[in-house]
């Protein structure tokens, strides 16, 4: 029988040395010999990073065109509102944070969920009688991206489905087929001002349905759900018995003619984890602080999922703790003519691109009620020299250096997705340019009906 003696040696003020001895009374054991086994290298990628898939990327990456070089490229492409500079944070924001780091008190580790003072910042900012919330029912995250990771690896085995928006942000599919989840796709309404097509929902909750994810206010919609089609929302999710992961990044930020709703305020019995962050309503999406909030008032999560958040919050060792020390001060003091004028501008340019794309023959633009995009229908039929939106949106680059993302990124075909952050005079450049690039190309019925008899 072979005997192991592990000998711990400590040596003044260096840490403890652990000695670890092998002694067998049965053959030696060589170096690089292991009985059965012949070396050879055979290092392959996981099959977790085979099943990881951005279509986003994909689609982009194929695009191999390049912009007129005789005109400057706009970009409406790009969801990240500090691109162009125009949309600062507050100074609020920012000296809050220079002020931790001149502190030198937040420099080491965190808990993995958090600081409790910082849970509980966020807790007090978002409590409401409605949908009551303590520093337990918080969780910080490395940005919402990693929130929504967390709630769906929490609620949702390999084998099981998810419900996700057509259209939908692309990285609820890219997180869930990654973790072996299956997803299936519930339509939007773009007649109705994107709503869920509740019917087609529920006919796709099955046994093995995990969780249903609800995007409001909607990237890449911008539209904004209203309370009674979030009840009815909330009473597919109770009928079938299915929790809500609520990815609300865009909460308030929605323009003055309608309301934003939390979800979990409607919700008398189905569970939400509600999954936020700065990034997106305090223009900081490189600070990487989310959170997910925990409402569960009849305890049907109960301690598992609490219990299930932690651990796997453990798998990195949570945000970056210089922004969770400056958290309740940018939560609890930025002034509210932030918020406002950061909506002034970004409904000022959606109405302006909404207005100049409504006027122009084969576009479609479907308004918008908050967040930082829109939706345009490409009316195919009058493009017939195109195949697709991804062919249209590549021919809008090289011709006019206009980059617009194309819906086939959303599962939305013949679709294109337009950025309101850009500066207005570039939203008008790009609108005009857009007009001439459809003017060039437009078809009328009869005119696409002889260049299809013509392939």
């Amino acid at each position: 029988m072979d005997s192991y003696l592990i000998q711990v040696n400590g040596r003044g003020d260096h840490a403890p040395l652990l000695d670890v001895h092998l002694k067998s009374t049965g053959n030696t054991i060589s170096p690089g010999k292991v009985k059965g086994r012949k070396p050879r290298w055979a290092v392959r990628a996981s099959e977790m990073s085979k099943k990881t898939f951005n279509p986003i990327r994909a689609i982009v990456d194929s695009m191999k065109v390049e912009p007129n070089p005789k005109k400057a490229m706009i970009s409406l492409s790009l969801g990240d509102p500090t691109v162009f500079g125009n949309l600062p944070t507050n100074d609020e924001v920012t000296q809050a944070v220079k002020e931790v780091l001149d502190s030198g008190q937040y420099n080491g580790y965190a808990p993995s969920v958090g600081y409790q003072s910082c849970r509980e910042a966020v807790a007090a900012y978002y409590n409401c009688p409605e949908a009551p919330l303590k520093a337990q029912d918080v969780i910080l995250t490395s940005g919402c991206s990693q929130a929504i990771e967390l709630a769906l690896a929490v609620l949702a085995n390999p084998g099981q489905n998810i419900l996700v928006p057509r259209p939908g942000f692309s990285l609820y599919k890219t997180l869930a087929l990654s973790l072996g989840i299956d997803v299936k796709l519930y339509n939007l309404l773009p007649e109705k001002a994107w709503e869920i097509d509740l019917e087609h929902l529920e006919s796709l909750v099955d046994e093995k349905t995990a969780c249903l994810i609800v995007n409001n206010p909607s990237n890449p919609c911008g539209s904004v759900f209203s309370k009674s089609h979030l009840q009815e929302i909330l009473a597919v999710a109770s009928r079938q018995c299915v929790p809500i992961l609520a990815d609300e990044i865009y909460g308030d930020m929605v323009f003055a003619d309608c309301k934003y709703e939390p979800i979990a305020t409607l919700s008398t019995n189905v569970p939400v984890l509600s999954c936020g962050g700065l990034a997106k309503r305090w223009l900081v999406p490189g600070w990487r602080m989310g959170w997910i909030l925990i409402h569960d008032r009849r305890d049907i999560f109960g301690n598992e999922i609490r219990d299930g958040l932690q651990r796997l919050s453990q798998r990195i060792l949570g945000p970056c703790t210089i922004v969770q020390g400056a958290l309740e001060r940018i939560l609890h003091r930025t002034p509210p003519e932030f918020y406002h004028n950061t909506l002034s501008i970004l409904k000022s340019n959606a109405d302006l691109c909404y207005a100049a794309l409504s006027a122009i023959p084969g576009l479609q633009p479907v308004r918008p009620a908050g967040a930082m995009y829109l939706m345009v229908e490409i009316e195919m039929e009058h493009f017939p020299e195109f195949e697709n939106d991804v062919e249209f949106t590549e021919r809008l680059i090289s011709e006019q250096s206009v980059f617009c993302l194309p819906a086939t990124c959303f599962e939305y075909p013949n679709f294109f997705r337009v950025v309101t952050t850009v500066p207005e005079e570039m939203i008008l450049e790009a609108c005009s340019r857009i007009q001439e690039f459809c003017e060039m190309h437009y078809q009328g019925a009869e005119g696409a009906q002889d260049l299809e008899c013509d392939k």
